[in-house]
């Protein structure tokens, strides 16, 4: 029986190879967050970041990271850049923008150069997604009913066809199962991610949004009434779960292509987005640091600027079930041991002073 198990993946388990990695996002959120992990479980692969403007600070910040870490200057634009620097890798591992779709396809593009030049050993690309491609229409209102999507048997073409992120996604997909040059394609769907970071970034962008909101409304809104609720992960879970499929994928392990699909969703209880904001808006009131305590809708002038990404993905309902990453042994252990109601004021406090 012929060994399927992809060239890199061997050569890995035989330690006598470094995969080389291709990093977007590596200063962000979620991505410096995998980078100390890559770091500890990785020590010394080669890995390159793409940084918009490479900065003595931001350098230094991201040896302590990643120790050893090179840096590209250049932004998610820049198609040469890009193309350039993923022809040179095995790895390509994007964390900066899920709806980012120049980017995706300036990397495409390259992976399917690189693919063509090494034919039977394809380059990997493992994208950062959300599981804002199956949000329903609620607008933020109750509903009688939400379905529960499992990763298992995901067709992003059965999805809403407006959600967000599938502009992205579906081209992913489409170059990890062609026939000619295909590139090895892996897309996780993080849920709703919260907690304080321990990479560079701390806090969350959608608790950027709200707390800006805030801050200029002297209360904290919703969308809507804010009925709607979606799965929730601790960022040291989400990270660690990108870890996860990354070791799979040099081991062979990982499922790939059509069904490379993974939603990173803990099974904590949903929260709709009245009770969070509602504890929210007491913290910062109790601080003296918003006039109204509690929660309330956000008038449309605030909200519809955002237009469809805002009512989609933050008026939305999205229930996940991460069957695929339960199938790999892997559990979201911070997000029960720190619960997003208890971690929600020290994330509020970071993210109001970055305003």
């Amino acid at each position: 029986m012929r060994d399927s198990t992809p060239t890199i993946a061997r050569l890995i388990m035989s330690y006598n190879f470094k995969p080389s990695i291709f990093f977007l996002g590596a200063t962000g959120y979620l991505g410096s967050e995998f980078l100390l992990l890559l770091a500890r479980d990785f020590p010394g692969l080669p890995v390159t970041a793409l940084i918009r403007s490479i900065t003595p600070e931001r350098a230094s910040q991201l040896q302590d990271v990643y120790p050893g870490i090179s840096l590209v200057e250049g932004g998610l634009d820049d198609d040469v850049v890009i193309q350039e620097q993923v022809q040179k890798v095995d790895v390509v591992i994007n964390s900066a923008s899920s709806d980012h779709w120049p980017s995706v396809k300036s990397t495409l593009a390259g992976l399917e150069k690189s693919a063509a030049t090494t034919p039977g050993n394809p380059p990997l690309y493992i994208h950062i997604s959300g599981c804002g491609i199956i949000a329903d229409n609620a607008n933020g209102g109750p509903v009688d009913h939400v379905p529960e999507y499992s990763d298992i048997g995901l067709d992003l073409k059965k999805c809403p066809p407006t959600n967000m992120h599938l502009e992205s996604d579906i081209p992913i997909v489409e170059a990890g199962t062609r026939k000619e040059n295909p590139i090895r394609t892996i897309i996780i769907f993080p849920a709703q991610i919260y907690g304080l970071g321990s990479g560079i970034q701390k806090h969350t962008l959608w608790l950027r949004f709200f707390t800006d909101f805030a801050k200029k409304l002297g209360y904290v809104g919703t969308w809507g009434q804010g009925c709607n609720a979606m799965n929730n992960i601790h960022v040291k879970d989400c990270a660690n779960a990108m870890l996860v499929v990354f070791k799979a994928a040099l081991e062979g392990k990982a499922e790939e292509g059509a069904e490379g699909l993974y939603f990173a969703a803990s099974n904590a209880p949903r929260l709709s987005y009245a009770e969070w904001t509602k504890v929210m808006g007491d913290h910062l009131h109790a601080q003296g640091l918003l006039r109204h305590p509690g929660t309330r809708p956000m008038p449309n002038d605030v909200v519809d600027p955002m237009g469809h990404y805002g009512w989609s993905l933050l008026g939305g309902n999205q229930f996940a079930k991460p069957a695929r990453l339960a199938k790999l042994g892997w559990e979201a252990t911070e997000t029960f041991k720190h619960p997003l109601l208890e971690e929600l004021p020290a994330s509020v406090d970071e993210a109001w002073k970055a305003l």
